[in-house]
């Protein structure tokens, strides 16, 4: 009898064994493909507006809608050296800022597109450490670079006098935006 359930056992095991594996297997390509959506997919995953796990969307969720005679707002406190990211819509167009202090206390904004790249659908960065990384092409600079670097692989810069600052925060006004909105039609699409 001992060895009807030692035999038993074994076939039962090596059962196990092959559906272990499957199910090893298959949990596998789950993850794969989930990893796959959280980087192919804007907003999968991390910075739901740029997929970056270190940078942070700023506001209570999804894109500021910003019409005529309106303006983006930006708050002074919510600015740091971490790279806040500004999700905003103009005329039905999705767009992004991206607004930071540089290592002097000074503020740096820019649009979330590169002056370049624009155009492939993966032109935007997310902050890999103390890095901005283009998506398209890799390029990467620091926040001190923001407004300094023109032409090449760079965000397009909001420079100061484009926008207004208050003692409490920044607008970006709706004429501003909609001038910007044509790098951005064609962006995070991946085509």
């Amino acid at each position: 009898m001992a060895g009807k359930a030692k035999g038993k056992k074994r076939g039962t095991n090596g059962h196990n064994g092959k559906k272990g594996a499957l199910l090893a297997a298959a949990a596998v390509c789950l993850a794969a493909v989930v990893l796959l959506l959280i980087v192919l997919l804007p907003g999968a995953g991390g910075n739901p507006a740029t997929g970056s796990e270190e940078g942070q969307t700023a506001g209570s969720g999804g894109a500021q809608a910003v019409s005529a005679g309106e303006s983006l707002r930006i708050p002074l406190d919510g600015l740091s050296e971490t790279v806040a990211f500004y999700p905003v819509e103009v005329d039905g167009t999705p767009m992004e800022v991206l607004a930071v202090v540089d290592s002097r206390g000074r503020i740096r904004m820019a649009y979330n597109t590169c002056q370049i790249c624009y155009s492939s659908g993966r032109g935007y960065y997310v902050q890999e450490g103390s890095k901005l990384v283009c998506q398209n092409c890799g390029n990467r600079f620091t926040v001190d670079q923001i407004e300094v670097e023109t032409g090449g692989c760079n965000p397009v810069p909001i420079f100061p006098e484009e926008r207004t600052q208050t003692d409490t925060e920044i607008l970006l006004s709706y004429e501003q935006l909609k001038e910007a909105a044509q790098i951005f039609a064609n962006w995070k699409t991946f085509g």
